[in-house]
């Protein structure tokens, strides 16, 4: 057989390139564990599921799965463009929110530019300046893991390509204020192309921190920050994660180039039904909000019970510390008590875990197990 490596073929920027760790499927437990009942509350994933007429529109358009999907999602940029009041020229749609950060990375960052990261954000981030062999730039968070904008401001020079701030964060669940994003757009620098860098902020989890009085508008932000980039989802509050439809708003320059670039039929027919549905139906997302708000204090409540620190969250989970004990090895033992959350080590977070906010029956229970396997 002839000599075949294909590390001599790959970049090198890539040979080093880890995959996204996904939280652990409940039937692979099953299989792996001979467990029965297993409750996962891992991905931040909504407990009450999508709206009736989402479920009621994937059914509907099933009779036409023959047929390709609107290669440019236009009925569905219509009705994000009408919901949110932006120029449906300025909307971006992708295949979750993971594939629209995959393409800003190909479309601008080359191997001379930096981009600025804060230490403990979502990992995509890091992992689409990998894929294009640029150079991450890793500010540490501020006490209390939030996102320290005046640092990343600092880290910024004349490489500097864009900026990544996940507001709400993800492991943490903090954010950063309206005055402080506002204070960020006016100060950040000009680099080596004469223009400010690019600011994405990653709003996923945007309906869950928006009841927060300083939580910034940032669409109010667009006509005069060309370069922002505001990225939203409806794997969260919308319930649709198995759907994969993740959207945002930008510039229209800036659209216009990552629709040339994007993969054409990228949103099939059933994510692009589901998602107009669910944009009609207000009443989902306002039970969606009261119920996280009421089981994130009882969750929280346990915690302070079994006097576990954990961090103020905004978002649909919260991140609690187990140190001086392994964040993966509490995991591990919660697996075999059937809970799946998610360990942080990937995260650099290795003495913490990040639980999802389930119903009240998975909140109990994982409360109950957690003070088993701590030995409460």
């Amino acid at each position: 057989m002839e000599n075949f490596s294909v590390c001599k073929l790959v970049r090198k920027n890539c040979l080093a390139f880890e995959p996204y760790v996904a939280g652990k499927p409940i039937e692979t437990l099953k299989r792996e564990l001979g467990l029965k009942h297993i409750i996962k509350i891992a991905s931040n994933e909504n407990p009450l599921g999508p709206s009736k007429k989402a479920v009621a529109a994937i059914k509907n358009i099933v009779k036409k799965v023959y047929f390709y999907p609107d290669f440019n999602s236009t009925d569905l940029k219509n009705a994000i463009a009408s919901k949110f009041k932006v120029n449906s020229k300025t909307v971006l749609v992708g295949a979750g929110s993971d594939e629209l950060i995959e393409i800003i990375g190909k479309l601008f960052f080359t191997s001379s530019d930096e981009i600025v990261i804060s230490k403990h954000a979502f990992v995509r981030y890091k992992m689409a300046v990998q894929l294009m062999a640029s150079k991450s730039v890793i500010v540490p968070m501020k006490d209390g893991l939030t996102h320290d904008l005046t640092a990343m401001l600092k880290a910024c020079n004349k490489n500097t390509k864009a900026v990544f701030i996940a507001n709400p964060n993800n492991p943490t669940g903090t954010y950063v204020t309206s005055k402080e994003i506002e204070s960020f757009l006016q100060k950040l620098p000009k680099n080596k192309y004469g223009m400010k860098p690019l600011v994405v902020i990653d709003e996923a989890y945007y309906e869950y921190a928006s009841f927060k009085k300083d939580y910034p508008q940032t669409l109010k932000y667009l006509a005069k920050n060309p370069n922002l980039i505001v990225l939203r989802t409806f794997s969260k509050i919308y319930a649709l994660a198995g759907a994969r439809v993740g959207y945002g708003f930008t510039s229209e320059g800036v659209a216009d180039y990552i629709e040339r670039i994007r993969p054409p039929f990228n949103l099939n027919i059933f994510a692009q039904a589901g998602a107009i549905a669910s944009l009609k139906d207000d009443s989902q997302v306002k039970r969606s909000l009261s119920h996280i708000r009421k089981e994130m204090k009882f969750v929280t409540d346990g915690l302070k019970k079994m006097k576990i620190p954990f961090i103020d969250s905004v978002a649909n989970f919260v991140l609690f510390s187990v140190a001086p004990l392994s964040g993966t090895d509490i995991f591990k033992k919660l697996l075999r008590e059937g809970v799946i959350v998610r360990a942080m080590a990937e995260y650099d977070l290795d003495g913490y875990i990040r639980v999802t906010i389930g119903t009240r029956a998975e909140n109990q229970l994982f409360l109950n197990k957690l003070k088993k396997v701590l030995g409460k």
